[in-house]
């Protein structure tokens, strides 16, 4: 009855804030400084007819989770051999220190001089990102049960196997820790870097000209598209990590293999 309960439950609190939003508008009575809920969809349906529209959501979004899974490999990569080899870790402490310190604004203006702006949301998503899983992958691989581990070595279990077996378990969960923030992240700073950079054919293009232009309602139409593809980028890469769940995969294979 609960579960049946919940999905009104969420909808009327949707339709609440909907509903302040609409009301704060009406009072402000400025379109400028804040537009309603049905303004801000017409502006979406005006932008949604032009096929430039679908072009710029299709380059940010390339763009951005090409930097983000580029980030996610290369921080899993790092942080296996850091654990693996403890002076790799010494070596990319200072690095790791530089990049969660510095501010991305930083980035982003050195980008633009190393890079230009057309690949600088790739850059900096992956800058944003890395730094992210690198830590979550060593954090999941210190705590791995060392009682597991010794089995392991006991019975002479295969490196292969142990990776699979022992490490995997012990690591998804703070993969999927990470990338429920990287993912935000990375998005907040891909977008932040597009707004500098002002490449063309991208959301921060778009967002960089309705300031300009003082369009609060494209605005506000194209922070919802934001909002929604970051929405759905995160449900679709924690299902893919799902997927990696010992649970799900006994499942899938409808038996547990042992390392033999």
């Amino acid at each position: 009855m609960k579960l049946a309960v919940r999905p009104f439950k969420k909808a009327g609190i949707i339709i609440f804030w909907l509903m302040v939003w609409q009301a704060v508008s009406l009072a402000v009575h400025n379109s400028i400084i804040l537009v309603g809920p049905p303004e801000v969809i017409r502006a979406l349906w005006t932008q949604a007819a032009v096929p430039d529209f679908w072009k710029t959501i299709v380059l940010s979004f390339g763009k951005i989770s090409l930097g983000f899974i580029l980030a996610f490999a290369a921080g899993i990569l790092a942080g296996g051999v850091s654990y693996r080899f403890p002076v790799f870790k010494d070596l990319l402490e200072p690095l790791m220190s530089l990049l969660k310190s510095v501010p991305v604004a930083s980035f982003v203006i050195l980008a633009l001089i190393w890079i230009g702006s057309e690949n600088l949301s790739i850059f900096i998503s992956f800058l944003v990102v890395f730094p992210m899983i690198y830590v979550n992958t060593m954090a999941g691989f210190l705590n791995t049960d060392p009682r597991l581990l010794e089995m392991a070595e006991v019975f002479h279990m295969p490196a292969g196997k142990k990776l699979i077996y022992i490490y995997r378990p012990a690591l998804l969960p703070y993969l999927i820790s990470g990338c429920r923030v990287a993912l935000g992240m990375s998005w907040k700073s891909g977008i932040a870097a597009e707004v500098i950079g002002v490449p063309g054919y991208s959301i921060g293009e778009k967002l960089y000209m309705a300031k300009i232009y003082l369009s609060t309602a494209d605005l506000f139409a194209w922070t919802l598209v934001i909002i929604v593809i970051s929405a759905f980028l995160e449900k679709f890469a924690l299902w893919l990590l799902s997927l990696a769940d010992p649970g799900s995969l006994n499942l899938r294979e409808g038996r547990f293999r042992p390392w033999s």
